[in-house]
């Protein structure tokens, strides 16, 4: 079955960044041949972060969440490549960290506390759909290069 070129959101969490490993988890999209198609640390306001976890906006964790993704401006990136939805999602592993692999990014880096599932490294899209809707949320027009 052939490889489709996709472009997916990443969104380096503030426990990456504070920790000083968006570099290294970088160096390993790009390792894989992925395209940077746009980068730019932000701060996220309420507005968007109801938006961007409108699944969970309405559930009683949801302000730990919001606090969280508040605790230091976040990464965004947009990465480009074959099937590279799927493969960023098997290179981050399992969503909690306390059960991902080493040698997957969560794994390696991710916290291993099972009040702090939250804390792990990325958000990766996991879908085409759910991509475009992302990367619209997270830049602007103009923000998104192809060289």
């Amino acid at each position: 079955m052939p490889m489709a070129l996709e472009t997916t959101l990443i969104l380096f969490k503030p426990d990456a960044v504070s920790k000083n490993l968006t570099g290294e988890v970088l160096a390993r999209f790009q390792k894989e041949g992925f395209l940077v198609r746009g980068i730019k640390m932000m701060s996220l306001s309420d507005e968007i972060l109801a938006e961007h976890y409108s699944h969970i906006a309405d559930k009683p964790f949801f302000p730990s969440v919001r606090g969280f993704m508040q605790e230091t401006p976040v990464i965004a990136l947009a990465l480009e490549g074959d099937d590279v939805i799927t493969r960023v999602r098997d290179l981050l592993g399992p969503t909690d960290s306390m059960v991902a692999a080493p040698g997957t990014i969560r794994g390696d880096f991710g916290f291993k506390d099972a009040d702090a599932k939250m804390r792990n490294v990325c958000h990766a899209s996991d879908s085409p759909e759910a991509a475009a809707a992302e990367i619209k949320r997270f830049f602007k027009d103009g923000e998104i290069f192809s060289y």
